[in-house]
């Protein structure tokens, strides 16, 4: 039974996408990092340094970490070592990390009454990309020793960022834990949750037509603030997916293979514990082994060379093996240190792409909405909007869109389920569609103009021949001026200059009705009669659209 069987060391990673707004709406680039730089009472955050600068301290874990990965992945993640002077080149990896160490622990209770649980704080991290208005906070949490059964309700209820629901018996936040509070080193409470005031996220989404967040995450994030706060901050985010982060978690067991196939069910779909029963039927789940489980190092019946089993929905990845098995619980160059490193770097790139193109798709959304084709100044913004989108594509298309990111089996096939599973190839080819189907827009308004132009000045070139033929008659000297004094002269220039000016000008106003007019009056179809009330329309009538 789930009872009996206890998890002697779990850890889990939670990823939380936002989308970033942007500092500047003219400014083709944002740079959101630099607003985390400057250190400061009410600034957390510190940049952390890759472990490429000094020799003596790039260690072997470091070195299989890099090899891992195919040569475009390693310029995405590690940059190609020119210096940070070149930041905005692709010589640097156009990833910055930015790191707090204020909140050493989590205390959490999942139901009332339950005695807390309390997690190591690994890492708090939060990651930005050049060129792309997107963060991904990266929180690691461990705890040893505790009940099988209350992991996975813990995994099932740590990472929510809002409750679905209330629970009407105790108000509580639904598949919510009943109470989350982040400590101090010195064991002060930093912040604590509040899924059960009702009150604050029914009215906030209410007024603002957006969920809010728990107070505990509101921290965790400042001074990054949601959008539609009133509260100030240096940069501002918006949520991108479902209220539950997706999350990655090590599970090592006294026994892996008393994993049951409904307890492997409900940790690869991310369901809280159960009793035995499969939590869905069985015609649901008769591929379930092929679709959701990586079984290249796990075999049923107890085979201790071959209980690592990895379950991958897209949203989780989960691995469990033996906790008596070195290779499995090693730091330094075992699965622990692959979950932490090369497997982490996965799953963090399968969500950037997702959370990138969601991004993609809303800004989009926002200049569409923006768009009024009889307003100039929107058309000039919705232009500017697109080019900008367009540009930013390219440079993700080449810079970050992988469809593989190594030669090693596990990784690529990982990588394949987890891409799979997020439908991204899906989610990339709507983007890119959308995009298209804006710059034929653009490409359909711009010839349209163009056309309008090329109509204007035929227009304005024909009435101008009168103009043109007077004022050549004039200089062909049939009428000797050059005794006239010059005052003369010059009224007679001007006599002529000021009403072809005068008349081209309103050519130009009048240019749409007078094509009218001329395509009237081309077309030999066309009666007299029509032609005269073609000609009237020039002063009294409206243009053609």
């Amino acid at each position: 039974m789930n009872q009996e069987k206890r998890v002697r060391h779990l850890r889990q990673i939670l990823l939380w996408p936002v989308y970033l707004l942007p500092l500047d709406e003219a400014a083709p680039l944002q740079d959101h990092w630099e607003q985390f730089e400057k250190p400061g009472p009410g600034n957390p955050w510190r940049e952390i340094d890759d472990e490429f600068g000094d020799p003596l301290e790039f260690q072997t874990r470091h070195y299989n970490e890099f090899v891992t990965f195919l040569p475009p992945v390693q310029r995405f993640l590690y940059g190609q070592g020119l210096g940070r002077s070149v930041s905005k080149v692709y010589g640097e990896s156009p990833i910055r990390v930015m790191r707090r160490s204020d909140i050493a622990q989590a205390r959490v209770t999942l139901n009332r009454g339950d005695q807390p649980i309390t997690l190591n704080i690994v890492h708090v991290d939060l990651y930005f990309f050049f060129d792309i208005d997107v963060a991904i906070l990266a929180l690691e949490v461990s705890v040893d020793d505790i009940a099988f059964e209350t992991a996975q309700n813990l995994m099932f209820r740590f990472g929510r960022a809002y409750p679905a629901y209330w629970d009407e018996e105790d108000g509580r936040g639904g598949h919510c834990p009943w109470k989350v509070e982040w400590l101090a080193a010195d064991g002060r409470v930093l912040a604590t949750s509040d899924y059960e005031n009702r009150e604050k996220f029914l009215s906030f989404v209410c007024r603002h037509r957006a969920p809010t967040t728990a107070a505990h995450w509101e921290f965790l994030m400042s001074p990054l603030v949601l959008h539609h706060t009133d509260v100030k901050g240096p940069v501002r985010y918006r949520q991108l997916e479902y209220y539950r982060m997706p999350y990655m978690a090590y599970l090592a067991l006294d026994r892996a293979e008393t994993v049951s196939r409904s307890d492997s069910i409900r940790l690869a779909l991310g369901n809280e514990s159960g009793e035995g029963d499969l939590p869905y039927s069985e015609s649901y789940l008769s591929d379930f082994e092929t679709r959701y489980c990586y079984d290249r190092n796990f075999m049923s019946g107890g085979q201790k060379a071959a209980s690592v089993r990895f379950h991958a929905s897209g949203d989780t990845l989960v691995v469990t093996g033996d906790a008596s098995d070195s290779f499995y619980t090693s730091l330094n160059s075992g699965i622990l240190s692959r979950f932490r490193h090369q497997h982490f770097l996965m799953f963090l790139i399968a969500h950037f792409q997702k959370a990138a193109l969601l991004m993609f798709s809303d800004r989009l959304v926002a200049a569409v909405s923006r768009l009024d084709i009889t307003n100039p100044k929107a058309n000039r913004i919705f232009r500017r909007d697109i080019r900008s989108a367009h540009e930013n594509f390219l440079r993700f298309n080449h810079r970050y869109w992988f469809e593989n990111i190594s030669h090693q089996a596990q990784m690529r096939e990982l990588f394949a389920m987890t891409r799979g599973h997020l439908q991204l190839d899906n989610l990339y080819r709507e983007v890119r569609e959308e995009l298209q189907d804006m710059g034929s827009f653009l490409d359909v308004e711009a010839m349209r103009k163009q056309n309008d132009t090329v109509v204007r000045l035929t227009v304005v070139t024909t009435f101008g021949l009168v103009g043109t033929v007077t004022t050549g008659f004039i200089g062909m000297n049939i009428f000797d001026w050059t005794q006239q004094p010059t005052w003369w002269r010059v009224a007679a220039f001007l006599a002529v200059f000021v009403p072809t000016t005068l008349l081209t000008l309103y050519t130009v106003v009048k240019s749409r009705r007078l094509s009218d007019f001329l395509d009237a009056l081309s077309d030999e179809t066309v009666s007299w009669g029509r032609r005269g009330r073609a000609l009237l329309r020039v002063w009294f009538g409206a243009p053609s659209p």
